[in-house]
């Protein structure tokens, strides 16, 4: 079936801090269906998110695990701040702080279904294929021109980089072990909308 694209113009609201779980598994699949938008002077960019991965206390994949340091304050921020880091020497990613001020933990945005500003994304990403724009967490930051300089932003406040309530129900949620990690590896912290093929990784993580 052919997925239909919101209206760029479509009305998204603002998601309060109040209503996010103050728990980082839940926070990870509340955001499940949620937006993710980011306004720049002459373009809205946004994208539904159907895809998260949960980094929760004590877990030894997150970067949170390693205590708070200057490069990672973001984390222990109360949640619904950004965490935006540079990985692999080529891609930015962006993380939700999940918990309560100075408690390290957050959930990684993988993977959203472009709504609007497709055409810029286009350029950002140098591909016209709808799916690989913002699927994957690098890819994604990319598409959305997310970069180091929104390390901290309040998603919940009145910034350009902010989280947006559903523009539709969510579907399904399934949940997996996460993806390209060492540590506690076994966990079923990925969540994802079951059968979007906006969502990374190979098919059997995706059904």
């Amino acid at each position: 079936m052919r997925r239909q694209l919101a209206d760029p113009s479509l009305h998204i609201r603002r998601l309060r801090r109040a209503e996010l779980p103050s728990d980082t598994i839940d926070l990870s699949r509340y955001l499940i269906g949620k937006t993710l938008v980011h306004d720049l002077p002459h373009a809205r960019l946004a994208g539904r998110i159907v895809e998260t991965e949960a980094y929760p206390v004590g877990d030894r994949a997150g970067h949170a695990f390693g205590g708070l340091t200057p490069s990672r304050r973001s984390l222990f921020l109360p949640h619904g701040h950004a965490y935006v880091y540079f990985t692999y020497g080529s891609s930015f990613m962006m993380n939700v702080s999940s918990e309560r001020p100075g408690v390290g933990a957050g959930v990684l945005v993988r993977a959203v279904e472009p709504l609007a500003g497709i055409r810029f994304m286009q350029r950002r990403r140098g591909t016209t294929r709808l799916l690989d724009l913002a699927r994957g967490p690098g890819r994604l930051a990319q598409a959305m021109d997310i970069d180091k300089q929104y390390d901290g932003v309040n998603l919940c406040a009145g910034g350009k980089l902010w989280l947006g309530a559903a523009v539709r129900p969510a579907g399904r949620i399934g949940a997996s072990i996460r993806i390209g990690i060492t540590r506690d590896v076994h966990r079923l912290y990925r969540f994802y909308e079951r059968g979007n093929p906006f969502v990374s990784g190979p098919k059997q993580l995706r059904e």
